[in-house]
């Protein structure tokens, strides 16, 4: 069974169509990134997944129709949004004690392991907290939660780069085995690339890949030349070229070769670039 089911999904916002006509099938025990620029379609497609917003298409989740928000979801499904929703008024301690009463997929033992080799402040209200030690609070309290798939939407988003390996490192480690799925929506692939067995792009709302990265990137590699060389490097019809002190190199098909050039596999961002074009903040 897969985990994600997308047929024809689409989802408009007046004349704006953030999906367009999404089918998509997403299997049990994979980390797939879904990548595009800013307005792309992410966050959109991972509420839409949720049942927050209506849409039009059919979507199931872990076998289950999807056609509104049910509270039933989150026995088996977790989501970390770009913003938290912790309430600044309870002290950590509280938050733990009220999220735990809510679930019935709290595992209390998970949730006092990571709260041990925590650095949390039990007694001080979440509005105290910064930015990262709010995001580290969701974070574990998420990974208390036995759920088959997780869905990241910018997760790290304005941490700093300590945070933001410690919270890879740690979904890593305490979430993930191959019983279980990761969906994680991001714009900066560099930083999760080497987490990710699947990727996605996408862009205005319409599906440009999906494909396994190690598939992928044998399809592909990246030639490099000295810059007089440059002409050989356009006859091939690259996906991209690009510039570096006194070199010029080129994303071309895995099946090509030139004489004496430097031979590399092509990074995400290289695909995603040549794909889809450049990012736009």
């Amino acid at each position: 069974m897969n985990v994600i089911e997308m047929r024809n999904v689409t989802k408009n916002y007046g004349k704006l169509k953030a999906l367009d006509d999404i089918t998509l099938s997403l299997p049990a025990g994979r980390i797939i990134g879904l990548l595009g620029k800013n307005g792309a379609g992410k966050s959109t497609m991972m509420r839409s997944l949720l049942g927050f917003l209506h849409f039009q298409g059919e979507i199931e989740l872990l076998g289950t129709p999807i056609h509104r928000h049910r509270e039933s979801i989150h026995n088996h499904v977790a989501f970390i949004p770009d913003v938290n929703c912790l309430d600044n008024k309870l002290t950590v301690q509280q938050t733990l004690s009220y999220v735990s009463a809510l679930n019935p997929s709290w595992n209390q033992e998970k949730a006092n392991e990571l709260m041990s080799r925590s650095d949390l402040p039990l007694k001080q209200k979440v509005g105290h907290l910064s930015k990262g030690m709010k995001t580290k609070l969701y974070l574990l309290i998420t990974l208390s939660l036995d759920v088959q798939l997780l869905l990241l939407d910018e997760p790290t988003l304005g941490l700093d780069i300590v945070f933001r390996k410690e919270f890879f490192n740690t979904i890593l480690g305490e979430f993930y085995d191959d019983s279980k799925t990761i969906l994680i929506s991001t714009h900066q692939v560099e930083e999760v690339e080497h987490i990710l067995q699947d990727i996605i792009f996408i862009d205005h709302g319409k599906l440009v890949l999906h494909e396994d990265i190690n598939v992928l990137k044998k399809k592909y590699s990246v030639l490099t030349l000295p810059q007089e060389r440059k002409k050989e490097l356009e006859n091939l019809n690259p996906l991209l070229i690009n510039y570096t002190l006194g070199h010029v190199s080129g994303i071309v098909s895995s099946e090509v070769a030139i004489e004496e050039a430097q031979v590399n596999r092509p990074t995400l961002s290289d695909l995603f670039v040549a794909k889809v074009g450049g990012y736009h903040e």
